[in-house]
């Protein structure tokens, strides 16, 4: 394709311009192959024409590029790993890193600050200003329910999957004998070679109990360290259900009609101290997890699968739920220790006795708690074949981990979620003992 410019196109060539246009040209294009597929390219040729310059070619390369209108391609969060590890346990003897960054934290309270000098009320929205939020309340006693089930399930079948823990340290092993990974952290732990002491575990060993005051008014009162014994201690979910709308007979909780209103880290209008109603009793026993293995009997033999599969699902929707309303609710956690607190702001019991706790005079040191925190997962070794030989040190590197719930589900029938497949390395063919040092 051969088209001509006009003339008025090109000034004449003088000194002033130094060469920058040298007249009338002519210019070709014409498409040409690029090494990229989605790249189109355009080649022009130029010549220019003027009677003191000689025609000179001059060839310019032009490219774009076109959208690709390919394949969808997968996301990358969606892809599941073949293989994960867990998480790196935390050193005792540093504090615990905060689960919002600390930049963030620290605009968050320079905006407050900044609110409160100018004597601006600080924007707060439900839960935050005292007032339930309407659209968790079913989400609440979904958990409680499923809290229920859970308890229920687990008690049950502890009767028929074994399972053991160490006398001396917390670790437990699903499975009809203890494995033999020299892993053990006791106190004695030295003159047995880090073998564990395996005895029967109990509902509390598999469901770690994380406990939490019960707090009338979450707002009111902050607990002293000599009122303490004055308030309960629950399950840390069943709390968390509480504040979030659920009504337990035994363990009332004030519901506001006024929010609440703040200027800065000040409260300046909680519309007065309520006192406290006397409690009417303990805690229902199908919410609480002691004892609950003498309170449910094993399940027969023929209904022990669909108890797997009903316990399953009852544990991933209390993880659901714990990690919904945690998004809204206010849960703070010790970050030297596992003690943890429902509530805008952590209590001032002195109770801590990890890291460094004589400089804080066994206070807390409170922060933003996760949902491991609030709802432990507690992984043990996952065991391909219960009925095989006992676990070693010398193949632990080709053994997963999973949950101790999951484990007892998926020992006694049910299916294995499709999220926990990649941490239980159900792919990796454990070799024998002679042919583990042969194996880069």
């Amino acid at each position: 394709m051969l088209q001509q410019l006009p003339a008025g196109a090109f000034a004449p060539w003088t000194q002033l311009n130094k060469g920058a246009s040298l007249g009338v040209g002519e210019f070709k294009m014409s498409r040409i192959p690029v090494l990229r597929s989605s790249f189109h390219g355009l080649k022009v040729e130029i010549a220019y024409n003027n009677a003191i310059a000689k025609t000179r070619p001059r060839i310019v390369f032009c490219t774009f590029r076109s959208p690709y209108r390919g394949r969808n391609t997968i996301k990358k969060h969606e892809i599941i790993p073949q293989n994960t590890d867990l998480p790196p346990a935390l050193p005792k003897k540093k504090k615990k890193p905060y689960p919002v960054p600390l930049k963030k934290i620290q605009q968050a309270a320079r905006a407050d600050k900044k609110l409160a000098e100018m004597g601006i009320e600080k924007p707060l929205e439900p839960p935050k200003n005292g007032l339930l939020a309407q659209d968790l309340i079913p989400v609440a006693y979904q958990v409680l329910d499923s809290w229920k089930v859970l308890i229920k399930g687990l008690a049950q079948l502890m009767h028929v999957v074994p399972v053991h823990a160490c006398s001396e340290c917390s670790e437990i092993h699903v499975g009809l004998i203890g494995h033999d990974i020299q892993d053990c952290r006791g106190t004695t732990s030295g003159a047995r070679r880090s073998h564990h002491l395996w005895i029967k575990a109990s509902i509390n060993d598999v469901l770690i109990p994380i406990e939490s005051y019960h707090m009338f008014d979450p707002f009111g009162r902050r607990i002293k360290h000599e009122t303490r014994f004055n308030y309960d201690r629950i399950p840390a979910v069943v709390e968390l259900c509480i504040q979030a709308g659920v009504e337990l007979q035994e363990y009332p909780s004030r519901r506001r009609t006024e929010p609440i209103r703040m200027i800065g880290r000040k409260v300046v209008e909680m519309g007065g101290i309520v006192e406290e109603p006397p409690l009417c009793g303990s805690l229902g026993a199908e919410l609480d997890t002691h004892s609950a293995s003498g309170r449910f009997p094993p399940p027969p033999k023929e209904e022990v699968p669909a108890v797997a599969r009903e316990t399953l699902f009852a544990y991933e929707r209390v993880k659901w739920g714990v990690r919904k309303l945690m998004r809204k609710y206010t849960v703070k956690a010790c970050g030297y220790c596992s003690e943890v607190h429902v509530g805008p702001w952590g209590h001032n019991a002195k109770l801590c006795g990890e890291f460094k706790h004589q400089w804080r005079d066994g206070k807390h040191g409170w922060q933003d708690a996760t949902v491991d925190e609030v709802f432990p997962p507690n992984y043990v070794w996952h065991v391909e074949d219960p009925t095989g030989p006992a676990l070693t040190s010398g193949l632990k590197r080709f053994y997963g981990k999973a949950p101790a719930v999951v484990e007892v589900c998926v020992q006694a029938g049910a299916s294995v979620p499709e999220k926990y497949k990649p941490m239980m390395r159900l792919d990796i063919v454990v070799p024998e003992d002679e042919e583990a040092r042969l194996i880069a």
